[in-house]
């Protein structure tokens, strides 16, 4: 069972908007080596572990990740709070505000948003461990 402190596990604070620069912060929300990618990543390989230390590790490192994703989407919503649709456009994120307005979506950098193919999940330790090394590079 999980316990949610509802606080970040650091605080952010960013005082000045960046628009140009949450184009780039989202892909590690919700990009191919992301954060949602690598919470479901481990809480999904867990159940191939042999035994209980390794499940338990690995559930551990997945809420870990979900802490993470609270974090860099804080990050870009104070990147892009209160920016107008204009300014949106001119950073290249006109089809963003389009379709999400200033909400946090989880997407790439490129635009294609998250889905569970970037992530492997195969029931073979070794192979889910390797596939957890090259995805946390």
């Amino acid at each position: 069972m999980w316990t949610y402190n509802k606080v970040l596990e650091y605080p952010i604070n960013i005082k000045c908007s960046n628009p140009k620069l949450a184009k780039f912060i989202i892909s590690q929300y919700g990009g191919p080596d992301g954060e949602i990618g690598a919470s479901l990543r481990y809480l999904s390989q867990r159940f191939g572990m042999p035994d209980q230390k390794a499940k338990a590790i690995l559930n551990d490192i997945g809420t870990e990740e979900l802490a993470h994703l609270e974090m860099v989407g804080t990050i870009v919503h104070q990147l892009t709070d209160g920016v107008s649709a204009e300014e949106m456009e001119k950073m290249g994120l006109g089809a963003y505000y389009t379709d999400h307005g200033l909400g946090v979506y989880p997407q790439a950098a490129a635009g294609w948003p998250w889905n569970a193919a970037t992530i492997a999940v195969k029931g073979d330790p070794i192979a889910d461990l390797q596939e957890d090394l090259a995805a946390d590079k």
